[in-house]
């Protein structure tokens, strides 16, 4: 459960969402304001400190892309959830080029929805240090470069290494294909999705017991590619495609 200081912002122009969110995030341990408009949004920002931002699309006056924008420059420490409808797969790629952290999708759930606005608090606030990342069998030892799967150790080449490296720091985080290249192999590259999903698919052979059906290393249609804890009982698996 978040801490009793996590402040959270919802914002939504329907009056009846917005109240069930409420009841249910306070429930779940979060202190909760709302805004109906995005120019709400924006003054409630501007007067008060938020941990994290739930944003949907949708809204009469300013969008939820340009809105997310402006609460970026006016908080750039905030965690921003948006929330995006299902059958536009664009609308997520927008979301996080607008500085989203994550979405959910309508129908959403309510488990689905706390788990990512953990989640997303987990990332806004890491440790000073990261040396050793634990997720399922898995554990993997950034200083010393060792990946060890139920204790045994696991050969990886260079790359291969800073790829699930990257993406285990970055747990749960939808990873945008240019920016696990960028990341990776370096500003230079962007477009070369072919290389990565080959590493990807090189991963899934070393670390997950059915590659064909993976529990780590998940595909986000349209975007690129999300690592998951199947240990952790708040992260459930999304739709993926063939990659």
């Amino acid at each position: 459960m978040p801490s009793p200081q996590s402040k959270i912002l919802v914002v939504d122009d329907e009056a009846p969402l917005r109240k069930a969110l409420r009841t249910s995030l306070v429930a779940s341990g979060f202190a909760v304001d709302e805004a109906r408009s995005g120019e709400e949004a924006l003054d409630a920002v501007r007067q008060k400190s938020f941990d994290l931002v739930l944003l949907d699309i949708n809204m009469p006056g300013l969008n939820g892309f340009e809105v997310c924008q402006r609460i970026r420059l006016l908080s750039p420490q905030a965690g921003i959830v948006m929330v995006t409808v299902k059958d536009f797969e664009e609308d997520k790629v927008r979301a996080l080029e607008a500085g989203a952290d994550d979405y959910v999708t309508k129908p959403f759930r309510l488990r689905e929805l706390t788990a990512r606005l953990r989640a997303v608090l987990r990332r806004i606030k890491p440790p000073e240090t990261v040396e050793t990342v634990r997720a399922g069998d898995l554990e993997i030892d950034c200083v010393r470069r060792i990946l060890k799967r139920n204790g045994e150790e696991i050969h990886l080449a260079p790359k291969e290494f800073d790829l699930l490296a990257f993406m285990m720091k970055h747990m749960d985080a939808p990873l945008r294909h240019v920016t696990l290249l960028h990341a990776i192999w370096g500003p230079e590259y962007g477009n070369e999705l072919e290389y990565l999903r080959a590493y990807v698919r090189i991963l899934r052979k070393k670390i997950e017991k059915d590659p064909s059906a993976p529990e780590y290393i998940l595909t986000e249609p349209w975007l690129g590619y999300r690592f998951r804890n199947p240990s952790d009982p708040d992260s459930s698996p999304l739709p993926r495609d063939d990659d």
